[in-house]
């Protein structure tokens, strides 16, 4: 791997894990001596990362992470809320013994992870458990669908974990069930549950970043 294809892939991975959070600054002089490189190579990532919607440019101010555009991001984790609820329910008819077992192993790694408090790849695992279970449903177009919007959603911002510490260990309860609920094979319940579970999420986000109601003025 060459200077400026490491510089890259360092800044991409702490912009991903929220080591540089959004709105923070990256200055280039900076991260150069950080990194042992001259000037061009963190210059040459900046533009990259700029095309790929993680940096912006600001005059007078520079380079800076791009903040989470929150209102396209929600739209989306709505979508794959209600998509990834029915295609998890018609995934229930064709999972095998098999595949539960592996999704109860995830879903245990995952506890470990959390622990660890390693949002990056708690997050991976995360969209792993998810698309093993997708991975069993027998729509092919509505597979397509999610894997597109999870795209999507991937250039807006790869994890929510880095900014929601609490989210983590709260999901865990919820893949727990998820998967009795798989067991089960109440397709009803599990798509319910499902698409509850996803939007979770952004109800969490929510509660985090909005800014609190102007309280009601005195009678």
């Amino acid at each position: 791997m060459n200077k400026q294809e490491r510089t890259y892939t360092i800044l991409r991975d702490r912009i991903h894990s929220g080591a540089h959070p959004p709105e923070a600054r990256l200055n280039i002089d900076a991260l150069a001596r950080e990194l042992g490189v001259s000037a061009i190579p963190v210059r040459e990532a900046l533009r990259r990362l700029e095309a790929e919607g993680w940096v912006r440019f600001q005059p007078n101010v520079g380079a800076i992470v791009a903040p989470v555009d929150a209102t396209t991001w929600e739209q989306e984790m709505v979508a794959v809320a209600i998509l990834e609820g029915a295609a998890t329910a018609d995934a229930s008819r064709h999972l095998r013994p098999a595949d539960l077992a592996r999704l109860r192993k995830l879903a245990a790694e995952m506890g470990e992870v959390a622990e660890a408090c390693d949002p990056l790849r708690f997050s991976r695992l995360n969209r792993r458990l998810h698309e093993m279970i997708v991975a069993r449903c027998a729509n092919a177009y509505l597979v397509e669908l999610i894997e597109q919007t999870y795209l999507r959603l991937d250039r807006i911002r790869s994890t929510m974990f880095a900014y929601l510490p609490d989210r983590s260990k709260a999901s865990l309860a919820e893949h727990a069930h998820l998967i009795d609920l798989l067991e089960s094979g109440d397709q009803a319940a599990i798509e319910q549950y499902a698409r509850w579970h996803k939007l979770q999420t952004v109800e969490a986000y929510r509660a985090t970043h909005e800014p609190p109601a102007d309280p009601e003025p005195a009678p």
